[in-house]
């Protein structure tokens, strides 16, 4: 071991044994800490350059679990640990995680064209969200970004949420039949159906459910530990799962190419860009694919996120509530949910305290460095926006819910501009971002209308970090109608 990293280890130590005064969550391991694991450089670094520091984890999956059940809170140890850039032991591979808001400024921005969003985002995606959006660089990237944006104006924002208002109105009502729901299954439900009818057009019902557990397999494979198509494997069902997606997109392509209809497949068929440029029927179908599993995904993951939040804060849910109901009985349309000034500030507190989609893939294309740490060319990496949602230098007691912090006497998010992106940034920033806000806030509208709910005092969301962020109990609450 070098003296650098003979160095690095004490320190490393020296921060472990200080962290006695933060709360661990639920029954850790030591070793979670890096404390029993031999702190190592990740390659030797050229001279005015750091290098990085980290650890392998235990032996083949690294901290691949540890992250799976501990998530947030364990990137954020290991950011007090090791810094805005570390590696560890994932995925049978070392894993760069930068985190922190100076430093995954650096990477989103990518003012070197060093950090390949496709490249990184195949080692876990591709196999099942080939050619997403997300899976493009630079002028590919931009061209169908560009294209995609078409079917992303205000105009056609407004025409979605009037077609999602009484989808969601109608399911909010039904759900009075469960005093106790876990509500995010409750809302998984929901926003399937605005995603089968606002995106493609077609009701709930038997192929709805169809399409929908051939999403929730194609996404959980990312993250498969075995990541070959074992029979009875998450990697094998994903791979059954995008084969339904594709078959389903091909065979009602035709129809929507024709036709005019005011769904987001439709809108793909014909997006057009000022110099004419439209999406081929395979881009079509991959960036459907896609945008299904995101919007569909991340909305689930943030209306029970909100809803979380709103049971365990009764006061801030109050004040909502009456907000919503001064709008009286017609269902909103975007001006109506614009004015929702309170849910929109309790939707971002509760995105930044549980952000929806915690982490972006990227991959080196070539040797670089952040915040003078060196990362050698084809290194996978982590950036996170965790660290930078609770830096104090930022925010105010950051362990607190305080929406507040969003009002216009405060807004604390504009403290850094990467201090709060809970849908990413720079180039590749969620293109379905307002999209998830209407819904999201249009659903809780629904909600705040119909019912009061609460959970237990003692009660505390712990959540599954296997793909996206989702509640390992489904999150009970208890409901009751107004």
């Amino acid at each position: 071991m070098t003296r650098t990293v003979e160095k690095a280890t004490g320190a490393v130590r020296q921060r472990v044994s200080s962290l006695t005064s933060i709360p661990l969550p639920h029954a850790v391991d030591r070793r979670w800490f890096g404390a029993t694991w031999p702190v190592r450089e990740l390659a030797p670094a050229p001279a005015g350059l750091k290098p990085v520091l980290g650890d392998a984890g235990a032996p083949l999956i690294g901290h691949t679990l540890d992250y799976m059940r501990f998530g947030r809170d364990f990137t954020l140890k290991r950011y007090e640990m090791y810094g805005p850039v570390s590696w560890m032991g994932s995925f049978g591979t070392r894993l760069v995680t930068i985190t922190g808001p100076e430093a995954t400024q650096i990477a989103l921005v990518n003012k070197d064209k060093a950090f390949s969003s496709q490249e990184g985002w195949k080692f876990f995606i591709e196999r099942f969200f080939e050619r997403g959006l997300m899976l493009f660089d630079f002028g590919e990237h931009h061209l169908h970004r560009r294209i995609m944006q078409a079917a992303f104006t205000r105009d056609k924002l407004a025409g979605y949420v009037g077609q999602m208002g009484p989808v969601l109105r109608e399911g909010v009502k039904a759900w009075g039949g469960s005093s106790k729901p876990r509500i995010y299954w409750s809302f998984k439900q929901l926003t399937l159906d605005v995603a089968t009818r606002v995106f493609m057009g077609m009701r709930s019902g038997d192929d709805a459910e169809a399409i929908n557990r051939a999403f929730v397999k194609s996404v959980r494979a990312g993250t498969a530990l075995i990541r070959f198509p074992v029979p009875g494997g998450r990697w094998a069902a994903g791979l059954q799962g995008r084969k339904v997606l594709e078959d389903y997109f091909r065979a009602n392509l035709p129809s929507k190419r024709k036709g005019d209809g005011e769904d987001l497949f439709s809108a793909l068929c014909s997006a057009t860009t000022e110099d004419g440029d439209q999406f081929t029927d395979t881009d079509v179908v991959n960036h459907m694919i896609f945008l299904m599993m995101a919007a569909h995904e991340t909305a689930t993951i943030s209306a029970a996120t909100v809803a979380y939040h709103l049971a365990k804060n009764p006061g801030w849910q109050e004040r909502a509530r009456q907000e919503s109901l001064a709008l009286g009985d017609e269902v909103p349309d975007i001006e109506a949910l614009e004015s929702l000034t309170t849910l929109d500030m309790i939707f971002k507190e509760a995105l930044r305290l549980n952000a929806p989609s915690p982490s972006s893939a990227r991959m080196t294309l070539k040797d670089t460095e952040v915040l003078g740490y060196f990362i050698p060319q084809g290194t996978l990496i982590n950036v996170t926006p965790t660290a930078n949602h609770f830096a104090p230098e930022c925010w105010s007691d950051p362990m607190r819910f305080d929406p507040e912090r969003f009002s216009e006497e405060r807004r604390e998010d504009k403290s850094h501009r990467y201090a709060w992106l809970p849908f990413g940034g720079g180039a590749h920033k969620c293109i379905g971002l307002y999209f998830a806000t209407y819904e999201v806030k249009a659903a809780l509208h629904e909600m705040l209308r119909a019912y009061r709910w609460s959970v237990p005092e003692s009660y505390t969301a712990r959540w599954d970090y296997t793909s996206l962020p989702i509640p390992a109990d489904g999150m009970p609450i208890r409901l009751e109608r107004r």
